[in-house]
């Protein structure tokens, strides 16, 4: 019986533990997508408690509570620090084979050397213990990045964002590159008109310019989208429930902004219209930089409408949406394409019925420009656990080139986040490990070592060249 969690966990051939500890284990991280806050890079913030840093704003773990029926007022409601823990390390011994366990005692044993269980009887102990730790200078934010072998982060920031704690942490010669990802969403939600207008009027601030017409809009966008590049913005991302390709007009898109401009309600076709104007524009915008895009898709969100207006959105309330997608995708991407604008674009589905559809939706606009152009992006938030990467690693294996892989990301607002990567290398050479021992793929170590390297890391350092 193997012991819980050991130097071998999740790596059950030779193979695999060789592929990991000596190739996998020390590449460094390239987190090309994340939701950290880079003030706290900039100030350099340290933690007061393991909940400050922990269970403040991981929507995952409150799930998990409320699962196992502990009142919000312990998730995100105003009971103590300590209060909070307990009442997550009661709840940690019910997640057994949730990747929340797993999770857990990753960023236990990565950052605080600890590898006990976590449950009641011990959490005081660990509470104090991390606490004890984090009041250290080596537990400052950057710190616990350089801990975690991290060569660059990409934070996810509006058109409207100054990017001054991006420019201070460049400032103050931080050598790991903290740089701004583009997303744009809120230029295109045009359903409901007064959040649009307000949107607008703060987007004309930061343009330092009116915004009269349609054409004024892109041209307000396209200065923020210059002034990103300014600041080392290569990347953009969009978090959509579908992608938008309807057929518009030039007139028709005039209209509809003007209308909206009014405060009036928009049909549901002229929102569909709007939107899928908006994708193409974002999609030229970033071609005629170089830049890269995401397109993050398919999550269904705020599905609780009491939680929703109690405590605001990214609090736990969104699910898998099934809305259809693969015709609209390809019609985006083939009108980019058709016009030569199509860049470099990375995809996440959140639906794992739609593996398939998307593994095999990047292969119809590679264009041997670079290796990889098209990408399937990492399995995302309810899939990036064991089970759906695997999926996706054998799918991308199937119907594309595992090989030209840009591999894992964060997606986390939390700093002890970064053992993610730990788990998806421990995934990977595991099944790359399990493959050569089934004498499925030759047992060439140089060959395995480099493409675990590459996925690792070499690939997304070479994909983005920033």
């Amino acid at each position: 019986m193997k012991k819980f969690m050991d130097e071998n966990f999740l790596l059950q051939t030779e193979t695999a533990q060789k592929l990991y500890h000596e190739h996998a284990a020390k590449m460094p991280i390239f987190d090309y997508h994340c939701h950290i806050n880079p003030k706290d890079i900039a100030d350099d913030r340290m933690f007061n408690t393991i909940t400050e840093i922990w269970l403040a704003g991981d929507h995952y773990k409150w799930r998990g509570m409320r699962t196992n029926g502990v009142d919000e007022k312990y998730c995100t409601g105003d009971a103590s620090d300590w209060e909070k823990f307990e009442k997550w390390a009661e709840t940690v011994p019910q997640t057994l084979r949730n990747p929340l366990f797993h999770w857990t005692h990753l960023e236990l044993k990565k950052f605080f050397g600890i590898t006990e269980v976590l449950s009641p009887k011990n959490a005081r102990q660990i509470y104090d213990a991390c606490n004890e730790k984090l009041k250290t200078p080596a537990y400052s934010c950057r710190n616990i990045i350089r801990m975690a072998n991290v060569h660059t982060i990409c934070t996810t920031d509006d058109p409207i964002d100054n990017l001054e704690y991006h420019q201070q942490i460049k400032a103050d010669g931080f050598e790991v590159a903290v740089l701004p990802a583009w997303r744009p969403d809120k230029a295109m939600m045009v359903d409901d008109p007064a959040f649009y207008n307000a949107y607008i009027k703060q987007l004309a601030a930061a343009a330092e310019m009116e915004i009269n017409s349609f054409s004024d809009l892109l041209t307000a966008l396209d200065k923020r989208h210059q002034y990103f590049h300014e600041n080392g913005c290569r990347l953009s991302d969009h978090g959509l429930d579908t992608a938008f390709a309807e057929d518009y007009s030039a007139k028709e898109i005039r209209a509809i902004f003007t209308k909206v401009r009014a405060g009036n309600q928009l049909t549901s076709e002229e929102i569909l219209k709007f939107k899928s104007c908006m994708l193409y524009e974002f999609g030229v915008m970033d071609h005629s930089r170089g830049w890269a895009q995401q397109f993050h898709i398919g999550a269904l969100r705020n599905n609780n409408t009491r939680l929703f207006n109690k405590l605001g959105a990214d609090v736990g309330l969104d699910s898998i949406g099934d809305k259809p997608v693969a015709e609209s995708l390809s019609k985006l991407l083939n009108r980019l394409d058709t016009e030569d604008k199509l860049c470099k674009t990375v995809l996440y589905n959140l639906n794992p019925a739609d593996n398939e559809l998307y593994a095999t939706m990047i292969g119809n606009f590679q264009d041997g420009s670079v290796p990889g152009k098209m990408q399937w992006g990492s399995g995302w938030w309810f899939l990036d656990q064991k089970d759906g990467m695997e999926k996706q690693i054998n799918t991308l294996s199937n119907l594309g080139l595992l090989s030209r892989f840009v591999g894992m990301l964060t997606d986390s607002r939390s700093f002890l986040s970064y053992t993610r990567h730990e788990y998806f290398r421990r995934t990977l050479c595991n099944i790359l490990g399990n493959d050569v021992e089934n004498g499925e793929i030759p047992n060439d170590m140089e060959l395995l070592g480099d493409m675990v390297e590459n996925i690792c890391f070499n690939n997304a350092k070479n994909y983005f060249n920033f």
